[in-house]
Order: structure tokens, then C-alpha cells, then sequence
């Protein structure tokens, strides 16, 4: 059963609303998974249009910041190649920690989204104005969630978030738009 057309538009305003988008790492931009090379060299793999959503929403004047409680090199390599200045790694209480970001960002707590995947993001989640669970998210974090995604972490959930956010804002068809060609 569809949600009631109140609920929906609650909704809408709420993603609407948001200014800045958290994100986990591991199980959220990632499958979850760590791999180790020989050499000890810590791998993870990244969707590509996880990218490109943060890319597309950060052009739209979004803001995007990452909190994970692992700390790894790997994720500094690919929030730089994203431009995404906010990094919060090996962090043990996050919801102190996002506190603390909310104000020396100046954003409010209802205007930030948490996309997140297990019980260490649950505060978080629960306090943003919309926290989001990825479809493959622990049941207490799905359970406590705004939003859960149709896609699984590492799969593409954080572009799906990004294109929820800015239908909301009505930018998204202009986005579409521009990578179409000028004659269709």
C-alpha cells in the first residue's frame, strides 16, 4: 500500500529540506567488504554512480560529508577525487561527532540526511532530519528509518538517495536534461 498522500508530501518536504548529505562507508558506499592485498594494502570497491550522484548533487549546491568508525586511506583517495571535504573517519561516537560538524557547518540537524547501514549509525540516523537505511541495513536501522532505498550498499543506494533529494527539489529533471542531446 502506497503511503498516504500526507505522509508523501512530509516527506517531500523534508528531502526537500536537506542541505547536507552524510554518509557511512562501509556497507553504504561500499558492499561492506575489506579486502587486504599481500602487502597489506587495504581495498575497497566504490559504485560508480555513487559518485556521480555526489558529483550531481554537490553542482546543485548540496553539501556531502562521510562518517565512518573505520579509518582508511582509501576512502581519503576517493573523497578527494570527489571533492567531498567533510571526512570523519575512525570515529567511535558519531552522533558527538555530527554534532560537532552541524555547527562548525552551521547546518541544523533537520536539514542534514544520514545514509546508513548499522547499529553505530543508528543516533545519528534517528536525529537528522531524514536518516536513511540502505535495503541491506541491519533490521533496527530499516526499522527506525525515514527512508530505506530499494538498492543495496555498494550498489548504487547513495545515487538513489541523491535523485530522491533532488526530485524534491525539482532539479533533477534539469540535471537529466543537460546530458540529453540538444536536438532531442
Amino acid at each position: 500500500m502506497p503511503p498516504s498522500p500526507s505522509l508523501h508530501d512530509a516527506l517531500h518536504q523534508r528531502l526537500a529540506a536537506v542541505q547536507l548529505l552524510l554518509v557511512d562507508v562501509d556497507g553504504v558506499l561500499t558492499e561492506g567488504g575489506v579486502t587486504w592485498t599481500n602487502e597489506g594494502i587495504e581495498q575497497k570497491t566504490f559504485h560508480i554512480r555513487d559518485g556521480l550522484g555526489i558529483r550531481l548533487w554537490q553542482r546543485a549546491g548540496g553539501r556531502t560529508g562521510i562518517v565512518t568508525g573505520r579509518a582508511s586511506r582509501v576512502v581519503d583517495r576517493r573523497a578527494e577525487e570527489l571533492g567531498i571535504a567533510i571526512v570523519k573517519q575512525g570515529v567511535e561516537d558519531k552522533l558527538a561527532t555530527t554534532a560537532a560538524l552541524l555547527a562548525e557547518c552551521g547546518v541544523p540537524w533537520e536539514q542534514t540526511a544520514f545514509v546508513g547501514d548499522d547499529l553505530p549509525d543508528l543516533a545519528v540516523m534517528m536525529r537528522c532530519g531524514v536518516g536513511v537505511a540502505v535495503a541491506n541495513a541491519c533490521p533496527e536501522v530499516i526499522e527506525a528509518a525515514t527512508l530505506v532505498t530499494r538498492l543495496e550498499g555498494g550498489q548504487g543506494a547513495v545515487r538513489e538517495v541523491i535523485e530522491q533529494l533532488l526530485k524534491a527539489r525539482g532539479a533533477w529533471e534539469a540535471i537529466v536534461r543537460r546530458y540529453q542531446p540538444a536536438h532531442a
